[in-house]
């Protein structure tokens, strides 16, 4: 298919956060992705970490306001924007004060306050979704990275799986070695049931505190590929992947060229 538009939705992106294999990747694949003349969208969460001034972030007014419902609970939606250079590349944050510290810590939230990383997730993929509307600007390739966007590819097929925006969108998700501090809330399922999500689609979270295998099941179960991005992913995972069959990207030492990549997104 051809590839015009690509979102990305990050855990991590660098240089907002210190240099991770994830926070590398998130920075320079959309940035090679970009001067291969294809439009990008970046996305990352807001952390208390990121020095605003340092980085140049403002709130972009006329895509904040909204709220967005979690658990019956009413959480306001803050969008800032920064723009990476020399590369011209902008990258939106998701903000909200209830998952994210406004004062700058060395700690990110998602280890300091470990309970909250289940509706942490929903905020930031909702808050990600519901921006990208605003800005009505239909991807092509949804590109995931990180256990906090596990939830993305769910929402996607799921909750907007009607909607133009999203509907014909091929969503990526990229498997990494990092772990969770902590299992989600065992109300998990509670709280996507909410959302109005099909239980066919969560009932294998109900009752129980939901793991990175858990999370990595359901993100795979509503993904179109598959890239592997760190070598040492738990072969249990590797298993799951083989066994879905989804167009699979292996990991290959750092050495994947964009056009690589380019070309797994139009094989989808």
């Amino acid at each position: 298919m051809d590839i015009n538009k690509v979102l990305y939705i990050s855990q991590e992106i660098s240089p907002y956060l210190p240099d991770s294999p994830m926070a590398l990747m998130s920075r320079e694949l959309p940035q090679a992705i970009q001067e291969q003349g294809i439009e990008v969208r970046t996305f990352m969460p807001k952390y208390g970490y990121i020095n605003e001034r340092r980085h140049q972030l403002h709130e972009v007014i006329r895509l904040s306001g909204m709220n967005l419902i979690i658990d019956d609970t009413d959480h306001p939606l803050i969008i800032k924007v920064a723009t990476l250079q020399p590369a011209r590349m902008q990258v939106y944050f998701i903000f909200n004060e209830d998952y994210f510290n406004k004062n700058i810590s060395e700690e990110l939230e998602t280890q300091l306050s470990p309970e909250d990383n289940d509706e942490r997730s929903i905020f930031y993929v909702r808050g990600t979704l519901e921006t990208m509307k605003k800005l009505r600007w239909v991807p092509d390739v949804i590109h995931c990275s990180g256990w906090l966007t596990a939830l993305a590819p769910l929402y996607i097929k799921d909750f907007y799986g009607d909607d133009p925006s999203f509907q014909h969108a091929k969503v990526v998700y990229s498997l990494f070695d990092t772990d969770l501090a902590e299992p989600f809330d065992e109300r998990l399922y509670e709280k996507l049931q909410f959302d109005g999500l099909k239980d066919s689609n969560i009932k294998a979270l109900k009752d129980k505190k939901a793991t990175l295998m858990d999370l990595t099941k359901i993100a795979l179960k509503h993904s179109d590929g598959v890239i592997q991005c760190s070598e040492n992913i738990d072969p249990e995972i590797l298993k799951m992947v083989e066994k879905s069959k989804l167009p699979f990207l292996p990991y290959n030492a750092g050495e994947t060229s964009v056009e690589t990549y380019t070309e797994f997104y139009k094989s989808l």
